[in-house]
């Protein structure tokens, strides 16, 4: 007999539930991934990290304002604002990130990320699954996802294992956009198709009673706020409409039981009830949309989520898309705001035994030009940037690679998106000859870049 609510949902309602979760996985694939696993030899940071979370500054964080300030460079190359020393001899962050100068020895920085692409929307696939858009395409400017764009970690980890009691992706915040509506790449499941998407948490999380809706099992919240993802799924139509009708017959028990199950799971209850959190947790957080994911993603990895991303966009002044009045944006806005969140995240994390096992990745689709514009501002600038990275084996007080003298160009060290996946994929004990394959079955190499051994313990 069924669980007594299930026929709230239509078919197709369920379908759409089950693919937020990652619910279809071939016994060959689990068990081939399992024994490649267990002999190959792989280092000892190999598997460390149980959950990732992905900070994405959508836009592009400067890197001269935070991980690799310049002031004694050119003006006006240098910006307006100097830098401070860390908790690592001899390393300086920018003076407007003091939570996390002060715990610069718990992270590991790359100043050397390098790339071609200054479009927001495509290079942002690179950023989000190591896979780029191939040459020719970076003339067409801004395009929407497609069916064929290369999965993110979450869509990929949710092929490659075993569903659990909770959700193997969760995006928190908005999907992420540009001022035209063209949806960044990197944020649907791709090739992978539709069954494979995130679930979504794209609502207000500052007040103290917050409910989260993407979970909640009222039968009269509508299934399009209850998967909280009507405008992913929107994106992701065109991918549904491949799917083999055969094929959604035969998996429609399987999908309905596991979906149902996860999110009326007490598991899914206790790592979503934000309003838990003491009052004081939530302040060190900060009173900000960005901090609040923050902790809400401290939340779900202390759970057992495999791979949450949190989205820093549409805030009420903007993104890091900073091409006019840079400098007052990151000074009033930007970095206080980034800061308090993710110097708490970290500590967090640290305090609660959690930090061995919880990669925390603060990253973008590119960073900003040495040259100030007309409008005071930075505008587009792929060639280098900086990241940041801490905990589940990378190595703490860490920094890595370098730029020139106004953060132009990479002077050792240099690294793509490639490595950075594969250094991800690494700390999470997926094989670096991993193939996926896409739903017409053509296999793809999962890892085409090589991990960056430097910032690894």
């Amino acid at each position: 007999m069924g669980h007594p609510h299930e026929d709230r949902f239509s078919r197709r309602e369920v379908l759409r539930l089950g693919s937020a979760f990652g619910l279809a996985l071939t016994l060959g694939d689990l068990l081939r991934a399992q024994s490649t696993a267990r002999t190959r030899p792989t280092g000892r940071t190999f598997g460390q990290a149980r959950s990732v979370i992905v900070l994405y500054l959508h836009g592009g964080h400067a890197q001269q304002e935070t991980w690799d300030p310049k002031p004694d460079g050119p003006a006006p190359e240098r910006g307006e604002f100097g830098a401070s020393a860390t908790s690592v001899p001899g390393v300086r962050f920018g003076e407007l990130l003091p939570r996390s100068a002060a715990i610069a020895h718990k992270l590991a920085i790359i100043r050397s990320m390098s790339h071609g692409n200054a479009n927001h929307v495509q290079a942002s696939l690179s950023a989000m699954t190591g896979h780029a858009h191939p040459p020719a395409t970076e003339t067409r400017g801004d395009f929407a996802p497609t069916a064929s764009d290369f999965p993110p970690f979450g869509a990929v980890l949710s092929r490659v294992r075993s569903p659990g009691q909770l959700p193997t992706w969760v995006q928190i915040g908005p999907l992420m956009r540009r001022n035209n509506g063209t949806v960044l790449h990197g944020q649907t499941p791709g090739f992978l198709g539709p069954r494979y998407a995130p679930l979504s948490v794209d609502q207000e999380l500052l007040p103290p009673d917050v409910r989260i809706a993407a979970v909640a099992t009222d039968p009269n919240v509508p299934i399009m706020r209850l998967t909280g993802r009507g405008r992913l799924l929107e994106e992701v139509e065109q991918q549904r409409r491949q799917l083999d009708r055969a094929a959604e017959l035969e998996t429609f028990d399987a999908y309905h039981r596991q979906a149902f199950n996860i999110l009326s799971s007490p598991e899914t209850a206790r790592a979503f009830h934000l309003a838990a959190e003491p009052t004081a947790v939530r302040a060190r957080y900060g009173a900000s949309e960005f901090g609040q994911r923050c902790l809400l993603a401290r939340r779900l990895a202390e759970a057992g989520v495999p791979i949450v991303n949190v989205h820093f966009c549409h805030t009420p002044t903007g993104s890091w898309d900073t091409h006019g009045q840079h400098f007052s944006q990151m000074k009033n806005h930007l970095c206080p705001i980034f800061d308090q969140a993710f110097a708490a995240l970290v500590d967090d994390l640290d305090q609660r035994g959690l930090l061995d096992r919880t990669l925390v990745l603060a990253t973008a689709e590119f960073g900003r030009t040495p040259r100030v514009n007309g409008s005071a501002g930075r505008d587009h600038w792929p060639w280098v940037y900086s990241i940041a990275l801490a905990g589940a084996g990378t190595r703490a007080g860490a920094v890595y690679g370098a730029s020139d003298g106004i953060a132009a160009h990479p002077t050792a060290n240099p690294h793509d998106p490639r490595d950075l996946a594969a250094t991800v994929y690494h700390l999470l004990g997926v094989p670096d000859d991993t193939l996926i394959n896409d739903q017409t079955n053509r296999p793809h190499a999962l890892v085409v870049g090589r991990k960056i051994d430097g910032i690894l313990a």
